[in-house]
């Protein structure tokens, strides 16, 4: 039991971490397509006390949300510096 708390946890922690980029992806060309996926991870979100969990399967979320934060690195860092930049024109 907890085994499977734990998992969870992890994999709370990640889903967590995506979602708390959401105001941030909103103003990136892609983030009107990511806003639909948003919705269906509160969803799962949600229903995840219901979720059989394996320890390879949560370590392959975490990857995958570690390589998913990496690729957003740069897109994330022009935008932030275009928005720091528009501030002081103003």
């Amino acid at each position: 039991m907890q085994q499977h708390e734990a998992l969870q946890s992890r994999l709370r922690n990640c889903l967590q971490t995506i979602l708390e980029l959401e105001p941030d992806l909103e103003g990136l060309e892609i983030g009107h397509d990511l806003m639909k996926e948003f919705d269906l991870l509160k969803s799962f979100m949600e229903k995840l006390d219901d979720v059989e969990l394996q320890e390879e399967d949560v370590r392959r979320i975490e990857t995958a949300t570690a390589n998913f934060l990496e690729e957003l690195k740069g897109p994330l860092s022009d935008m932030r510096e275009r928005s720091t930049a528009s501030r002081r024109l103003n």
